[in-house]
């Protein structure tokens, strides 16, 4: 499967867990999650619906730029970044596992570096191919 083909594939597919996840979230776990670990919940949905549609951006970009290392790294970056952000904060909000709210920060440095690659495949949309 190629790099646009996976990342529609797995943007797709988290954003369907985001989904449930936020369902769960408003209907269910207020009963069972105090306020801190529902706002660190919510935060944690909040970032894998809005990373899960980067990487459908990031897939399309991969179509447009034939691939480009930098549109590549892009989708990396943001499906790291959501395994250690939101993966860290679910961990800490549903089973108290504050340490390993310490992965939280790097995830964060993901995203930005994920957005920062797909700003760079941005400008050469269109262009010949590898560029």
């Amino acid at each position: 499967m190629n790099a646009e083909r996976s990342f529609l594939f797995v943007g797709s597919l988290s954003a369907l867990v985001a989904v449930g996840a936020g369902a769960i979230g408003a209907h269910v776990a207020p009963r069972y999650l105090s306020p801190p670990a529902l706002e660190l919940y919510d935060i944690a949905v909040r970032y894998q619906m809005l990373h899960a549609i980067a990487l459908c951006i990031a897939a399309y970009v991969c179509a447009r730029t034939y691939g480009s290392r930098a549109a590549i790294a892009a989708g990396l970056l943001f499906v790291a970044g959501t395994l250690l952000f939101c993966g860290a904060l679910y961990l800490h909000a549903l089973a108290g596992a504050w340490q390993v709210a310490r992965l939280a920060p790097f995830g964060g440095v993901s995203f930005i570096g994920g957005w920062a690659c797909l700003a760079w495949a941005a400008l050469h949309v269109g262009r010949t191919p590898r560029s």
